[in-house]
């Protein structure tokens, strides 16, 4: 397994990747938001970017925006999301990222009162970086989200986006699928239904109302069960801790803990 930490993009790039591999971590992924790593900027100091990742032994995943509206309502908040995301696959590229990690499209405002209408926006927006992605022979991973997105949140949605798109792979995030589950077990049904497609993993923990980004063992999220799901798979690539906070040595514990769990030797 290979383990990765993202970085917190108010600071420096340059300093996380310093961090993150002062952690003994084996890649970084990048969110590529602002104000500190829009793609911009990211473009602006790529050589800077790519050297240090080289000097400290770090892998590179990828992103993309998070803070941007793709099936927006409003026609040109729209294009200017889409846009945004397009220039950060190009930069994503040019980084040379192995993998591109994507949000589904959000329905937000009065987007819950026009389903289709943002469906249909969030399906040409997928087209459009898939067939980026594949003209880059870049692997794009789509991140599974709770409920109040609306799209790409239980198993169905993704029987219909994989079939649509036979390239796109699965980002598994135990917090999103463990939030407002109501004992249905998300979680393990994505494994069960899609395992051949999880190509990432975003490992953190929260008690299931919202996605609180705890270190793993701090909420109420089944690590053992889903580490024994993902040992049956066979599933053995990169795993990105989304542990957020002040204290980073969470991030070095709850990687350690993972590590055990994975070798059989603690538990939860």
């Amino acid at each position: 397994m290979h383990y990765g930490a993202m970085n917190f993009p108010v600071l420096p790039v340059l300093a996380e990747i310093d961090a993150i591999a002062g952690m003994g971590f084996d890649y970084l992924e990048l969110a590529m938001d602002a104000p500190m790593a829009h793609y911009s900027i990211i473009a602006a100091n790529r050589t800077a970017i790519v050297d240090a990742l080289k000097a400290n032994g770090l892998g590179l995943i990828c992103h993309m925006p998070t803070f941007v509206s793709t099936a927006d309502l409003t026609e040109s908040i729209r294009r200017a999301s889409v846009t945004e995301m397009r220039r950060s696959l190009e930069v994503a590229f040019e980084l040379g990222a192995t993998k591109v990690v994507l949000h589904p499209s959000m329905a937000a405002g009065l987007g819950a009162f026009v389903g289709a209408r943002i469906k249909a926006y969030a399906t040409d927006f997928l087209a459009e970086m898939v067939e980026a992605a594949q003209q880059m022979q870049l692997t794009l991973c789509l991140e599974n989200m709770f409920p109040r997105y609306m799209l790409g949140v239980q198993p169905a949605d993704f029987e219909e986006i994989f079939t649509s798109f036979p390239s796109l792979k699965l980002v598994l995030d135990t917090g999103h699928a463990h939030i407002d589950d109501r004992g249905e077990g998300r979680l393990l049904q994505l494994v069960e239904q899609f395992g051949s497609r999880i190509a990432h993993l975003h490992f953190s923990d929260n008690h299931g109302r919202r996605d609180e980004h705890l270190a793993v063992g701090k909420g109420t999220v089944d690590f053992a069960g889903l580490v024994q799901k993902l040992q049956a798979i066979g599933y053995d690539d990169t795993l990105t801790l989304e542990v957020f906070g002040e204290d980073r040595q969470l991030l070095v514990a709850s990687r350690d803990k993972l590590k055990a769990m994975f070798a059989g030797n603690d538990q939860p």
